[in-house]
Order: structure tokens, then sequence, then C-alpha cells
């Protein structure tokens, strides 16, 4: 079967249901960060904050974490990433089993196991073409995000669930038992089935990357609509848990249960993705984003929770439709020998916007509501994936295949 066919290799099949339950540990640690500082607090300029300080290191070190990836052997790193994880899950875990818990640990570890995914992220990105090769890196990408769609579907509702039985604590030690068994997969991958392109580059410069980024319209154009959606579209942790508890007057099983309910359309998207995975162009990825921006501004004025409960889906769908696309372009369309510093600086617009929009976001719906704050950023969103393809469409509409010696020849050369 064409859509799974990822699954023909072997390390493949060990690395995906290990990813899996790990993905459910994120997802069901995250509906217990945001509850847990509800519960401390009952602000969201606090809820705004830790969300942000978790993406602030993806801001700071993602291209570090590229600049790894090209530089050293990835299955290592991976494993010292993951272990880097389960330590900081593991203790936020402890400290609320033992009632110790403050607000500062929260934040403390929240930037700590965001340090951990900011170097993991553009390494794991650059891992898997040498899982699947080349040829099926297109296929690999979109199922990876069925992966953790999938875990979306269920690790907030399992969350919502521990919350209510037992409180916050089990979901944090979740998700670092979690992290243990991708490290365990990584040691049973077989290095001699790796499809590595090229060697690792000791004298690997994160400018070149940039460099690369800058003479290619149809990436830079990318990752500029990227940014704008993640930074004020994908804030759902926000959104959601304030939608319930502010609009809708709900409690923590129905905060869980949204974020299940977000993860249908989210599913449906990245599993429609397999099937389309030959037809990706910056296009479609600019589109994407305009969709998005509109279905968010809709969501943000449903009269109740029903219609909400609704639009969520659609919204979920066109966004990981859009985020799968632009992921795949990125990667099939780069260099082996730079892809690693070229995912770095995407993951870093990808989830550096954050850090900043998160605060900002929180802030802002506690003076004008969520409701206005999302339809503002729902706005914006739309805003930018029409005016970048308005600007770049004579660009990108016939892409040319730029080698990279010759880009970074002419990069220096200019200087």
């Amino acid at each position: 079967m064409a859509t799974l066919r990822s699954f023909k290799h072997r390390n493949y099949r060990i690395l995906y249901p290990a990813n899996a339950v790990s993905n459910i540990g994120t997802w069901a640690q995250r509906v217990a960060q945001d509850w847990l500082v509800l519960e401390l607090t009952g602000s969201s300029f606090y809820l705004g904050i830790v969300t942000g300080l978790q993406f602030v290191p993806a801001l700071l070190f993602s291209m570090q974490g590229g600049k790894m990836a090209d530089r050293f052997n990835k299955r290592r790193v991976l494993i010292y990433c993951n272990l880097g994880g389960f330590v900081s899950s593991f203790a936020l875990g402890i400290l609320i089993l033992t009632d110790l818990i403050q607000l500062w640990h929260v934040f403390f570890f929240a930037f700590t196991l965001g340090l951990a995914s900011a170097l993991d992220a553009p390494v794991r990105q650059a891992f898997t073409s040498e899982i699947v090769g080349k040829a099926d890196l297109p296929n690999a990408v979109s199922l990876n995000s069925a992966n953790f769609n999938a875990a979306r579907l269920i690790g907030p509702g399992l969350s919502g669930l521990l919350i209510a039985a037992f409180g916050t604590g089990p979901s944090f030690l979740l998700n670092a038992l979690s992290f243990l068994g991708v490290v365990v997969s990584l040691y049973a991958i077989r290095e001699s089935e790796l499809f590595i392109e090229a060697k690792p580059n000791i004298n690997s410069k994160v400018r070149e990357a940039i460099a690369y980024i800058k003479a290619r319209p149809d990436l830079y154009g990318t990752m500029i609509v990227v940014f704008f959606a993640t930074t004020f579209g994908f804030n759902f942790a926000i959104y959601n848990a304030l939608m319930t508890t502010k609009v809708f007057g709900l409690g923590v099983e129905v905060f869980g249960a949204l974020g299940s309910i977000l993860a249908i359309g989210s599913l449906t998207g990245a599993l429609v993705s397999a099937k389309f995975e030959k037809k990706r162009t910056p296009k479609q990825v600019m589109f994407g984003v305009m969709g998005f921006g509109i279905a968010l501004m809709i969501g943000s004025q449903s009269p109740n929770f029903t219609v909400y409960a609704v639009i969520l889906p659609f919204t979920g769908f066109i966004a990981l439709l859009t985020m799968i696309t632009a992921n795949s372009l990125m990667q099939v369309r780069t260099d082996p020998v730079i892809r690693g510093r070229v995912m770095g600086v995407y993951l870093t617009v990808f989830l550096g916007g954050t850090p900043i929009g998160s605060p900002i976001l929180g802030a802002l719906a506690g003076v004008i509501g969520i409701q206005w704050t999302m339809m503002l950023c729902g706005a914006v969103t739309a805003l930018a994936g029409l005016i970048t393809y308005l600007v770049l469409k004579e660009k990108i509409g016939n892409p040319e295949s730029y080698a990279l010696d010759d880009v970074l020849e002419t990069t220096y050369d200019d200087k």
C-alpha cells in the first residue's frame, strides 16, 4: 500500500511505535501543564508566559540543533535529547506528587524541556531522510504527522481523565516514561541500514544555511507564512483553555476533550496529505495559511461550545495539511549536505515566534477577551498568507533547481 510504504524499512518500523507513545505523553503533559498553571494562578497571562518559556529555546537553539544534525551522529544526539526530556518531565511530576510544586518550578522545567526539544527537533527532522531515504521522505513526513496527531487524539483526553482522578502529576510521569521508550528504540535501530547521503561536515556553519535560504524564494516564502501561522495561529492550548473556562464556563474534562476533537481534523489532514505527497508547492502553503486564518476567525465567534467543537476539527485539518506541506517541501527541496542546518533555521521560524506571541496573546486575552484575540490572530495569519503570495507569486510559480555550491559561491562573492 503506497500510503504506508515507509514501513518497509525496519528502522522506521522500530521508531514509529516508540514515537507514537512519546507523542501521547507529550500531549498529555501539555494539557496537564496548562491546567496546572491555571490551578496555581488562574491567570491567562501566566499561561502565556509558561507556553512562551517552553518555546523560547526554539528561538535560541534550533539553529544550533541543525548544526549538530550536520556535524554529529544524529542517533546519538537524539538519545541525549530524549534523556534530557525524561529528567525534566520526571522531576516536575515528582514535585507535583509530593506537593512541593511552585510556579517557578513549572517555568524552569518548561524551559528545560523546551531546550531538549529545540535541539531534538531539527536533528529528528534530518534523521527521517536517513531512516527511509529521499524517495520515501514525503511519505514518512506525512505518516509522522499522522502519528503526532493520532497521539493528539488520545493524549489530551487521557490527560483530562488522569487530572480529574489523580491530579496533574501522573501526566508528567507518563511523558517521562515515554522518553525512555524512544531511547530504547534508538539503540535498537541498525546504522548499517541508514540512508546516509552526505558525510558529517565538521566545518558546518549556520550562515551557509541562511545564505542558501535567502537565494531560494520557494523556501523563504514558505518560512514567512509559517512564521505568522505558528506565532499567531498555532496557540490552541491557550485558545482552548480560555474558551473552555472563560467563555463556556466548563471544566478540565471538556478542555482535554477539545484537544482530542482538534486532533480529529489534524489526523485527517495528515492522512490526506500522505495521498498527495507529490503535489506540494509554496502556493499551496500560502493559500493554506490564508484558509487557516479564516477558520480561526470563524471559530472565535462561536456562540456556544457545540459550535466551537464542530468548527475546531476543520481548523485543525487545514492547519495540519498546510504545515505538512511546508515541512515536506523544506526537506525535499534542500540539499542533503545542508539539510540539518536549513531545518534548524526553519524550526527556529516555526517555533521561535511562540515565546513572543504567547505572552502577548495571554495578556491581550485578559484585556479584550479570548474571542476577539482569536479574531485578531486569525486576521493577521490570513493577511500574511495573502500578501506573501502576491509579492512572491512570480518567483515561486516555476521554482528552479539551485545547486548548493553555486548559491554559496555567489553569496560569498557578493561580499
